[in-house]
């Protein structure tokens, strides 16, 4: 799914770029809400999750694609023991890195990005302080940066069920007209081995429609003038390739 791959896009960009910045980048989990002390004992570190889709508007003449616009948000946070200042602009020692050069780098990293992925270019948004206080052992800072995108959604047809597929293995007849590439039907038994986001219905035992069938070759007749109703030529073009 969509949302799953930018998350993870995301993550993967940042631990990249970010380097030894932070020892920790992953998905949030919570820590910020189970366990307070533990996450600030890990400090500096960096979560990514999703924020939710906050608009969703028809696009193109069909009326069957809908333009999604989500957001995500990178939580940062860093700790110091000496001071409530340090933690967040930084000290002397390369450990102090401080909350605000980490949100200066989740932006300048993320910011015009698409992630390789089919979706708008990440635009930065608030950055909002979600702590910035002080502890026993030390004062701590965390801030969440805001991005937004946005992507194409596909709706079913009117009255229809999904019809996931997996990509075509060789050998097997396949259908060329998938707009994903030559496909084959869906195998719930072989969960993971596709890129179609629908194999959830599949996996899950949802209803699924018959797979439309394969499309093998097309056929074409030619006329001259004046026509007399009869075929002058004939062209059979195959649809797929051999295997």
């Amino acid at each position: 799914m969509i949302v799953t791959r930018t998350e993870d896009g995301i993550i993967e960009r940042l631990r990249r770029g970010m380097g030894r910045m932070v020892p920790q980048i992953g998905s949030y989990g919570g820590e910020l809400d189970d366990d307070l002390g533990i996450a600030i004992n890990r400090f500096p570190a960096a979560w990514v999750t999703f924020g939710g889709i906050t608009k969703t508007e028809p696009t193109g003449t069909s009326r069957q694609k809908f333009k999604a616009t989500g957001q995500f948000v990178v939580m940062v946070g860093d700790r110091n023991v000496r001071c409530e200042d340090a933690g967040r602009r930084g000290g002397a020692g390369p450990n102090e890195i401080g909350s605000y050069s980490l949100v200066y780098a989740v932006r300048r990293l993320l910011s015009g990005q698409d992630l390789d992925l089919p979706i708008d270019p990440l635009q930065p948004g608030r950055v909002r302080t979600l702590f910035n206080t002080r502890a026993r052992d030390g004062a701590f800072s965390v801030f969440a940066c805001e991005f937004q995108t946005a992507w194409i959604e596909a709706a079913l047809p009117h009255g229809h069920w999904p019809s996931p597929t997996y990509p075509a293995e060789p050998g097997q007849p396949t259908d060329p007209t998938d707009p994903n590439g030559p496909s084959t039907p869906v195998d719930p038994s072989r969960p993971g081995s596709t890129t179609d986001a629908d194999v959830l219905f599949a996996i899950y035992g949802g209803e699924l429609a018959t797979p439309a069938p394969v499309w093998l070759r097309t056929g074409l007749n030619y006329h001259l003038t004046p026509d007399d109703g009869i075929a002058d030529a004939r062209d059979i073009i195959p649809t797929r390739s051999k295997p």
